[in-house]
C-alpha cells in the first residue's frame, strides 16, 4: 500500500486509508507517539487508563471558591429533592 505527503498548511500531512489507523488501535482524534528508526516512522498509539486523571479532579473539587455560575447553579433544586435521602 503506497500513500504520499501533502502539504497541509504548514506542516506535511499523510493520507492513511481508513484500514490502516483501525488495526493499530487509532480513532480520529486519538494522541500518538511518533519516532524515526532505522530511515523508518514508527507510530504508537498512546493508550490512557479509563478514568485516568479522575482522581485528582475529584480531589479538586470544593477546594475553591465557586464562580457566580457555578455558586447559582448550587440554588437549583429539583422537585421531589427534599423526598430523597
Amino acid at each position: 500500500m503506497q500513500t504520499a505527503l501533502r502539504k497541509m498548511g504548514n506542516s506535511t500531512g499523510m493520507i492513511l486509508p481508513r484500514s490502516i489507523p483501525g488495526q493499530i488501535g487509532l480513532t480520529i482524534g486519538a494522541a500518538m507517539v511518533l519516532k524515526v528508526e532505522d530511515g523508518r516512522l514508527i507510530v504508537t498509539p498512546i493508550k490512557s487508563e479509563a478514568r485516568a486523571g479522575w482522581a485528582a479532579v475529584a480531589a479538586a473539587v470544593g477546594q475553591k471558591p465557586p464562580t457566580e455560575d457555578e455558586a447559582a447553579w448550587q440554588d437549583f433544586g429539583n422537585e421531589g429533592d427534599t423526598d430523597l435521602t
